[in-house]
C-alpha cells in the first residue's frame, strides 16, 4: 500500500521509488495489482516522458492479463510518440502484453511494422523483436511481414553488414552484433516454410556467412545465428554446405563453448544433409577425445549419427581404440554406442564377434546384461564360427579375465563348444595355432567359479558349464565333480541347490548324462534382438477403455496397472533376483518365475529362486518358435471383466498377496519324455475337450470347461468356475486375463461379485477367445484374481498353458 501511495504522488522522485517497489515486491498474481491500473493508465498519459517511461517499465514488468487488455491502447498509442526511448519502453512493453493476451497481436501489427524504418539502433532492436514475437503468436502477423516487410529487413540488415565504423555501437570491430542477430532470427521465422522469402535473403546471409570475422566471439555469435537461419529457411543446398563447413571451424575452435554449439548445431544438420557433415568426420570423432566431458558426450551421440554401412568398420576402430584409453567414467557411455553400433550396423557375424569380444576385453564391466545375452544369441546361430569364436574367447580370457561379462560368455563357449576347443575344429586361415587340452578348459571354468570378484551368475553358469563338460571330457569327470562338490556347502542357496544336483547327476545317471547336457538348440536370433531392440509394440487394452501402444523398453505408465499383469516392464530393468537375470530366462524369453514354474521340477522345496529353474538349465529343453510362453513376454493384451475396477490394483493393500502356486499352470511333464499332450475326442456334434484345472492355490479353484462352435475352429467358448475353497466369503472378486496379440479376448461379465465360502457355491463367467494362428500357435493365457477376505485385499496371479491341443 506504501508503494500505492508513492505511485499516486506528483513528484517524480517518488514516483520512481513507488514503481520500483512495486517491481521489486510483488508479481502479476497479486490481487493488489488492481489498484494500481488507473495510476499506470493516468502516468501512461503524463505530460512527463520520464514519467511515461516509468510507467511503461513496470508494465512490461509485472503486467497481468486483465491489465494487458485494460491498458492496451495506450501502449499501441505510446509505440508512434516522438521520443525514442519511449517508443523503444513501448515496444518491450508490447511484447508482454501479446504474450498475456494473444488475441491483442493484431491491434499491434501496423506500429510493429512501423519500426522496422527506424534509424535510432535502440527503437529498430526492440521493434525487431516485437514483430519475432508477433510472428510466433499471429499466422496474420506472420502473412503480413512476409508480404510487407522482408524487403526492407534484408536492406536493413545489409546496411549494419556493410556499415562503417560506428563507436557507439562498434563491438571488436563489429557493428551492432545484437541487432545482427536479432535480425537475423527475424529472418529466421520468415523464411522458415516459404520458398519465395527464403530466396530474398539467400544472398545476404551468403554475404554474412563470408565476410564476417571468426577472431572475435561477437563475430562468431553472429555466424552462429546465420548458420541457424541457414539450416531452417528453404534453400537449395548451397548455403546449407556453406552453413556446415562454418560449424566445422567452430569444431577446431579452442573456445569449448563454441565448439559445444557447434557439435549441437551439427545434431541438427545431420538430418537436413548428411553427406555434408560427412566430411568433417575426423574433427568430430576428435572431439570425443575431449577433455570437456560434454563436448565427449555430444560429439560421441554426434558420431553414433553419422555411422554407416560404409563407415562403419573404420569408426568402430577409432572408438575401441580410444576405450582402451578412455577415463572410467566415461567407458560406460563409449561402450554403450560401439556395441549399438555393432549391432545395429554388422556387415558379418565374424566381423561383429571379433568387435564385441575386443569391447569385452577391454570395458566387459561396463557391458549390459541384453548386449552380452545378443552375442550368445549370434553365437549360437554361427555353426561354423563355433570353433573360431572359443578359441578366441579361451586367448581373451588369459588375458583380460576380470571382466564379467567376458568371463560369463567364456564360460558358456567352453561348455557349449569345448570339445570344439580341444580338438582345434573348425580353424580358420587369420588364426594363430593353439594347443588346449581337456585340462585347459576345465580350467577356466575352475577359475571363474573361484574368483573373488565373480557373481551369482557367473558361478551359476560355471556349474552348468562343468556339467556339460563332464560328458564332452569323460577323462576329467572326476576333477570337475571335485569342483562341483566344494559348492556343496554354499550359503548361496542357489549354487547349493545346483551343486547338489548335478553331483547327482554325474554319480547315477551316466545313461542320461549325455542327453541332458546336449548342445544348447539354435536359438531364435531375429525375434531375441527385435524383441531387446524394443521392435515388437505391446498392445495393451481394457474392456472399457481405449488402447495403448507400449513399446518395449519404454517404462510402464503408473496409470495402466494392468501392464503388471504381463510384466511388460522394461527388458533394461532388473529382474527380482540376483545381480543379473537369469541366464536362459534372458536367453531363452521363457518366464520361469515362482508364479508360473512347473510343480514337481524343482530338486527340493524351497522358497522362490532366482528364476532359474535347474533342470531346464540342466536339459537344454528348447522352447518351440511358436511357444506361446515367448510369445505373451514379447507383445500381448490385455482384458479384464467389466466389474473390475483398476482402482483396487493400484492401492497399497492391493498389493499385500497370498502365494498362490498354479497346480496346473503348465503341461505335466515327463523329464525323459516331454509333454504329455492333451488332445480333444471327436463326436458327431463337434470335438469335445477335457476340462482342466487352470489354477489352484490353498484357497482358490478356477475350472475351465471348452466348447466350439462348428465351422468355426478359431473360436473357442471358455466357461471358468471359480470355487472357494477358504472358510471365509469372497467379496469385490475381479478376474482380470491377458493374452497375446494373435489371440483377441472377449469377457462376459461374472455371475456375482460374492463367492461363498467352503466351496457351497460359485460364480462363473464366460470368455470367447479367437485364435488368429489356430493350427499353429496354441492357446495360453496369464491370470489374475483380485478380491477381499475379512476385510482384507487379496492378489492371486498365475499362468495357464496346458489347454487342450485343437484349441
Amino acid at each position: 500500500m506504501e508503494c500505492l501511495k508513492l505511485i499516486a504522488s506528483a513528484e517524480f522522485p517518488e514516483k520512481r521509488i513507488g514503481y520500483l517497489g512495486l517491481m521489486l515486491l510483488l508479481d502479476e498474481r497479486q490481487e493488489v495489482l488492481m489498484l494500481v491500473t488507473n495510476s499506470l493508465k493516468q502516468d501512461l498519459n503524463h505530460a512527463n516522458q520520464y514519467i511515461v517511461g516509468l510507467a511503461l517499465c513496470a508494465l512490461g514488468n509485472i503486467c497481468s492479463a486483465e491489465m494487458a487488455r485494460d491498458l492496451a491502447p495506450e501502449v499501441e498509442r505510446l509505440l508512434q510518440f516522438r521520443d525514442p526511448n519511449t517508443r523503444k519502453k513501448a515496444a518491450l512493453c508490447a511484447i508482454r502484453i501479446i504474450k498475456k493476451v494473444p488475441d491483442l497481436a493484431e491491434n499491434f501489427i501496423n506500429p510493429a511494422a512501423a519500426l522496422l524504418k527506424e534509424k535510432h539502433h535502440g527503437v529498430l532492436i526492440t521493434g525487431v523483436q516485437l514483430c519475432t514475437d508477433l510472428c510466433k503468436v499471429s499466422a496474420e502477423a506472420l502473412e503480413y511481414c512476409r508480404k510487407k516487410c522482408t524487403g526492407g529487413l534484408v536492406r536493413t540488415l545489409k546496411d549494419v553488414a556493410n556499415s562503417p565504423y560506428a563507436p557507439e555501437y562498434d563491438i571488436a570491430g563489429i557493428t551492432d552484433p545484437f541487432l545482427h542477430i536479432r535480425l537475423l532470427r527475424l529472418l529466421h521465422v520468415l523464411g522458415q516454410g516459404d520458398a519465395d522469402v527464403s530466396d530474398l535473403m539467400n544472398d545476404i546471409l551468403a554475404q554474412v556467412a563470408t565476410k564476417t570475422e571468426t577472431n572475435k566471439n561477437a563475430g562468431n555469435a553472429i555466424l552462429y545465428e546465420c548458420v541457424e537461419t541457414i539450416m531452417s529457411i528453404e534453400d537449395n543446398g548451397g548455403l546449407r554446405v556453406l552453413a556446415i563447413n562454418i560449424l566445422g571451424r567452430f569444431l577446431s575452435n579452442r573456445d569449448n563453448n563454441i565448439r559445444y554449439v557447434a557439435l549441437n548445431m551439427l545434431m541438427k544438420a545431420i538430418t537436413v544433409d548428411t553427406q555434408a557433415v560427412q566430411r568433417h568426420r575426423a574433427t568430430i570423432v576428435e572431439c570425443v577425445k575431449d577433455s570437456d566431458a560434454s563436448i565427449r558426450k555430444r560429439a560421441l551421440e554426434l558420431v553414433y549419427l553419422l555411422v554407416n554401412e560404409s563407415n562403419v568398420k573404420p569408426l568402430t576402430k577409432e572408438l575401441i581404440e580410444y576405450l582402451e584409453r578412455s577415463d572410467q567414467e566415461f567407458k560406460g557411455d563409449l561402450t554403450a554406442k560401439i556395441c549399438s553400433i555393432i549391432a545395429k550396423f554388422s556387415p558379418e557375424k565374424i566381423w561383429y564377434i571379433d568387435q564385441m569380444l575386443k569391447v569385452l576385453s577391454e570395458a566387459g564391466n561396463f557391458v549390459k546384461d541384453e548386449v552380452w545375452h545378443a552375442l550368445i544369441v549370434v553365437i549360437s546361430n554361427a555353426s561354423d564360427l563355433h570353433g573360431y569364436t572359443v578359441r578366441a574367447l579361451y586367448r581373451a580370457f588369459q588375458t583380460s579375465a576380470e571382466q564379467e561379462t567376458l568371463v560369463r560368455v567364456a564360460v558358456w563357449c567352453i561348455g557349449e563348444y569345448g570339445d570344439l576347443l580341444v580338438k582345434n575344429v573348425g580353424v580358420l586361415d587369420i588364426e594363430d595355432p593353439i594347443t588346449v587340452t581337456e585340462s585347459d578348459a576345465v580350467d577356466v571354468v575352475e577359475v571363474a567359479i573361484k574368483h573373488h570378484t565373480s557373481d551369482l551368475t557367473t558361478k551359476a553358469m560355471s556349474l552348468i558349464a562343468l556339467l556339460k563338460l563332464s560328458s564332452r571330457f569323460p577323462s576329467s569327470s572326476e576333477r570337475i565333480q571335485d569342483i562341483i562338490i566344494q559348492n556343496r556347502g554354499s550359503l548361496v542357496l542357489e549354487l547349493q541347490q545346483r551343486s547338489i544336483e548335478f553331483n547327482s547327476v554325474i554319480e547315477k545317471h551316466h545313461n542320461i548324462r549325455s542327453a541332458l547336457v546336449e548342445r544348447m538348440p539354435v536359438l531364435d536370433e531375429a525375434t531375441f534382438i527385435g524383441r531387446r531392440a524394443g521392435s515388437t509394440p505391446a498392445t495393451v487394452s481394457t474392456s472399457n477403455g481405449p488402447s495403448l501402444n507400449l513399446p518395449n523398453g519404454v517404462t510402464k505408465p503408473p496409470a495402466a496397472p494392468l501392464v503388471d499383469l504381463l510384466d511388460l516392464s522394461s527388458d533394461d530393468a532388473p529382474a527380482p533376483s540376483s545381480s543379473g537375470a537369469d541366464f536362459l530366462q534372458d536367453l531363452l524369453g521363457v518366464d520361469l518365475s515362482p508364479a508360473s514354474k512347473q510343480p514337481g521340477i524343482s530338486g527340493t522345496n524351497q522358497a522362490p529362486r532366482t528364476g532359474t529353474d535347474v533342470l531346464l538349465d540342466l536339459l537344454s529343453i528348447e522352447t518351440p518358435p511358436a511357444s506361446p510362453i515367448t510369445d505373451i513376454l514379447s507383445s500381448s493384451q490385455v482384458y479384464k471383466s467389466p466389474h473390475a475396477s483398476l482402482e483396487g490394483l493400484s492401492s497399497p493393500s492391493a498389493l499385500s498377496t497370498r502365494a498362490a502356486t498354479p497346480a496346473g499352470a503348465a503341461p505335466m511333464m515327463d523329464l525323459l519324455d516331454g509333454f504329455v499332450p492333451n488332445s480333444p475326442i471327436s463326436e458327431d456334434n463337434g470335438p469335445v475337450y477335457p476340462s482342466i484345472v487352470a489354477f489352484e492355490s490353498s484357497s482358490l479353484r478356477i475350472m475351465f470347461n471348452f466348447s466350439k462352435a462348428r465351422g468355426n475352429p478359431q473360436t473357442t467358448s471358455i466357461q471358468a468356475t471359480f470355487t472357494n475353497l477358504s472358510p471365509n466369503v469372497y467379496t469385490d472378486f475381479i478376474f482380470q486375463a491377458a493374452v497375446p496379440k494373435f489371440l483377441q479376448l472377449h469377457l462376459d461379465p461374472a455371475s456375482s461379485n460374492t463367492l461363498p465360502a467352503g466351496g457351497n457355491g460359485s460364480i462363473t463367467q464366460n470368455l470367447r477367445v479367437i485364435n488368429s494362428q489356430h493350427g499353429k500357435k496354441s492357446l495360453v493365457m496369464r491370470m489374475r484374481i483380485a478380491y477381499k477376505s475379512n476385510d482384507e485385499d487379496i492378489l492371486e496371479e498365475g499362468q495357464v498353458s496346458n489347454f487342450p491341443r485343437g484349441l
